[in-house]
């Protein structure tokens, strides 16, 4: 079972003058696949509460993968890789790969995306999606059961070749 953390990055969302439905849709996959969804926040995006957010949720709730949506566009207020970027120890570069990768299959504007992903403390893996609830589900689904086995290398739960 590995324990996550939504965090949704929306100015009119954390206002409540927009439904989060790209969060609803990170909360339907990760639950259907047995993990448990320990925070879930929305918050505008102000790059000190969303890198506060992901410090709790790391070193105080113990939370091993933290999926962040929305603000990982070209916005001058989408600063959600910033955000990782001050809170990560050790980048993961292949997984936006992979993302940008798979979503310009479906459409060019995939390289659009700045989301970056990254660990903390060498316990918590922390993944930019995009903000559209959409977009969210083709690449969530692409990448889960990579950052799955990710994770579960990240807490020594199995081996690189996937034995223990």
């Amino acid at each position: 079972m590995i324990r996550v953390g939504i965090i949704t990055s929306s100015d009119k969302g954390s206002r409540g003058e927009r439904e989060d439905l790209s969060g609803a849709v990170i909360r339907e996959i990760v639950e259907s696949r047995g993990y448990t969804v320990e925070r879930q926040v929305i918050l505008p995006d102000e790059i000190e509460l969303l890198s506060e957010e992901m410090i709790r949720m790391s070193d105080e709730h113990k939370i091993e993968l933290i999926l962040t949506t929305g603000g990982t566009g070209f916005s001058p207020r989408d600063i959600t890789p910033e955000a990782t970027n001050r809170v990560i120890d050790r980048p993961t570069p292949g997984i936006p790969e992979a993302m940008r990768y798979h979503s310009l299959g479906i459409t060019p504007r995939g390289m659009l995306s700045r989301g970056t992903a990254g660990i903390r403390q060498n316990r918590t893996l922390i993944v930019n999606l995009p903000g559209s609830q959409k977009a969210v589900r083709e690449i969530l689904e692409y990448i889960i059961d990579s950052v799955e086995h990710g994770v579960e290398i990240m807490l020594e739960r199995t081996s690189e070749c996937g034995r223990k």
